[in-house]
């Protein structure tokens, strides 16, 4: 019974050796010491002619897998079936499943694959469903094999520049689903990588990049006074709070109570909330001060500064959106209302024209200082030197 010890010895020049347990099992020398060939030799019981199939290289192929495969192989034989006739029909049976094999099919094996890698819900959707909308009308119904850049170019066409994000993150897609059918085997090539040449040049992202309408910052103090007035509820209480301290709409929605410390005037919002994942100091004006007071007055269950009127829970985006549509605020953007991130903005405008200093915008803002080097320098937040031009931009709004 042929052993490692002895299959390792094999040499070039040695005659094939016999595996001694599975009758016509040889393992034949290659070019390497060490290395072989197993070859099962078999009458077939369809043409009673002598034929050899192989099962791989040792020492890839253990002495005990090869035993299997022979033992399968002479099973087949004694059942009156040619294992290499059963070989060849198993391959044809598998190219013609990769042909019948769609790209709707593939697309959502490689969505199943991915998805359970991705935390967000609303991704693992969305990666399908834009799928589903622009590329399975076109090419769904296609087989992987039969798929070519022009087929691609087509089914992107009609969104490559009208909604030219949208399209990027498509053709992204589908790059992915090819490179998976590529590593399965299913087709030769990736035909996304030429797809370019068949679609007209895109819009920079500094062209087609949209910024949120701001309302121009001389007109925010009429603005308060016309429509915001004593902030008597949660709605216009949360906007006038969003003006006064230049956060995130996101950031004041979901404000608690245990973040504030009103004697020494500050807000801190913890990492977890903040965009940048860092902690946020806000100087708190006195306006901002007078308001919060008025919130403590109506307590929240969950400890919420500014919770929806009827659940008690977080405001949603919407509530700050519907105000200024309804009211209709105006913004810099023809044709758009002013939107509630805006604001930030416009408080940017104005810290720059009235002589504040950049750095202290950007830290008001809770902006990511991009240069490496500046950024290694910026180990304070300024909260003491950023106090008075909170204190001046409440001012001027409130004035």
């Amino acid at each position: 019974m042929l052993r490692d010890v002895t299959a390792k010895t094999i040499k070039p020049t040695d005659k094939p050796m016999s595996d001694g347990t599975v009758i016509g099992l040889r393992l034949h020398p290659a070019k390497l010491k060490g290395q072989g060939t197993w070859k099962l030799r078999f009458v077939s019981p369809a043409t009673g002619k002598r034929r050899d199939i192989s099962f791989g290289v040792y020492p890839e192929v253990s002495i005990v897998v090869a035993r299997q495969l022979a033992n399968e192989a002479r099973s087949q034989i004694a059942l009156g079936t040619d294992p290499l006739d059963a070989r060849g029909d198993a391959k044809k049976v598998a190219k013609l499943e990769t042909n019948i094999l769609t790209f709707e099919t593939a697309a959502k094996k490689v969505h199943v694959n991915l998805k359970d890698g991705w935390k967000n819900g609303k991704h693992q959707a969305q990666w399908i469903n834009t799928l589903n909308t622009y590329v399975f009308p076109t090419i769904g119904h296609k087989s992987l094999t039969e798929i070519d850049v022009s087929d691609i170019a087509e089914a992107l066409r009609p969104i490559w520049l009208s909604k030219p994000e949208t399209a990027s993150r498509v053709k992204q897609r589908i790059h992915q689903i090819m490179e998976w059918s590529c590593a399965q085997g299913l087709r030769v090539g990736n035909p996304v990588s030429g797809v370019q040449h068949l679609l007209p040049k895109q819009p920079s992202t500094s062209v087609r990049v949209q910024h949120h309408p701001a309302m121009p910052w001389a007109n925010i103090p009429d603005f308060v006074k016309d429509h915001i007035a004593e902030a008597d509820n949660a709605s216009r209480a949360l906007l006038l709070f969003v003006i006064l301290t230049a956060v995130r709409s996101g950031e004041a929605r979901g404000a608690l109570w245990s973040e504030f410390d009103l004697k020494k005037k500050v807000w801190t919002i913890p990492a977890v909330r903040m965009k940048t994942k860092v902690i946020h100091r806000v100087p708190l004006s006195e306006p901002v001060i007078v308001l919060l007071e008025k919130r403590r007055q109506k307590p929240s269950q969950r400890g919420l500064v500014f919770p929806s009127p009827r659940a008690g829970n977080v405001l949603t985006d919407m509530a700050l959106t519907s105000f200024l549509r309804k009211h209709k605020a105006i913004s810099d953007v023809a044709g758009r209302v002013a939107t509630a991130h805006g604001f930030r903005s416009s408080f940017r405008d104005w810290a720059s024209e009235n002589g504040y200093s950049q750095h202290l915008a950007e830290r008001t803002l809770a902006h990511t200082v991009k240069n490496a080097v500046e950024a290694a320098y910026h180990r304070t937040d300024l909260l003491e030197q950023r106090r008075p031009m909170m204190d001046d931009w409440a001012k001027f709004i409130i004035s």
